[in-house]
């Protein structure tokens, strides 16, 4: 239906959010300034699902992720994880698009995934034998342990990338919220991401990314969050990954790119946004 969103479960047209869900979005609303980025938005993300957020430049990824991080308070609505509204703290691990990153700094890919240990040691504890144990298991889970001695400056890309995934599985959280974190890698390297990421999930944790890679959305993940502002749809790939639906979320700024069988999202050049 345009214009609704795709719930799995309804109510008198309204979805019934379950409080056990790990992350439960309410009515929210929120910006910055006087500005609303987020306008009555509603959503309930099952526990162990992988879920993809596709949306506009300006449309309010960013700023959904910061509100359920607890970064961003809420105009009016609520944010539940795990049933509570309180600061999430440690349950949550963030990857962002963009790391701000003085890539000159002598530390190694060792010493950045083990920063993933200090929500839970707390800023004045050092870490002990068994947090340089989890580093180094979340190292090898994205397939980094033979570069654990390098400097973060000397790896590509990708391996960038990889290593900050490691840092956020170094954190021990039970939900990932991930913001394109395949952007600039290679084909192999974005295959074995989202394998490690439907791994994950299938042991419970839950994980939102958002991601302008339709093919890989529709084929990997669960469900699908298109957001401009408010919810356009969200629920199976299947049932919302439709032209209809994708026009109406991107308002005529949407561009579908093909390249062999994978179809990307591409943003009109003469359209920007950062929220």
């Amino acid at each position: 239906m345009k214009g609704q969103p795709v719930q799995s479960t309804i109510a008198n047209g309204v979805a019934e959010p379950a409080t056990s869900a790990p992350i439960v979005v309410r009515n929210l609303t929120t910006g910055y300034r006087e500005n609303p980025v987020l306008q009555d938005v509603t959503l309930t993300v099952e526990r162990g699902s992988l879920v993809g957020v596709i949306g506009p430049n300006g449309g309010g990824k960013s700023t959904l992720f910061k509100a359920i991080l607890g970064l961003l308070r809420p105009w009016s609505g609520t944010v539940l994880i795990e049933g509570s509204p309180r600061r999430p703290g440690p349950r949550i691990a963030y990857v962002p698009q963009a790391e701000t990153v003085d890539w000159s700094f002598p530390v190694t890919v060792h010493d950045v995934v083990l920063m993933g240990r200090t929500p839970r040691l707390g800023f004045l504890r050092r870490p002990r034998a068994r947090d340089h144990e989890i580093a180094t298991e979340a190292l090898e889970a994205v397939g980094m342990q033979e570069y654990r001695d390098r400097q973060i400056g000397e790896l590509s890309g990708g391996q960038r990338q990889r290593v900050f995934l490691a840092r956020a599985l170094a954190q021990e959280p039970s939900i990932l919220l991930l913001d394109e974190p395949v952007s600039g890698v290679d084909a192999v390297t974005q295959h074995q991401i989202f394998e490690l990421l439907e791994r994950l999930c299938q042991r419970g944790i839950t994980a939102m990314v958002a991601s302008h890679d339709l093919s890989c959305v529709a084929q990997r993940f669960d469900q699908v969050l298109l957001l401009n502002q408010r919810v356009v749809a969200y629920g199976p790939p299947e049932e919302v990954l439709t032209q209809e639906l994708l026009n109406e979320t991107f308002r005529s700024h949407l561009l579908l790119l093909r390249v062999g069988e994978r179809t990307f999202v591409v943003e009109d050049p003469d359209h920007h946004g950062t929220a």
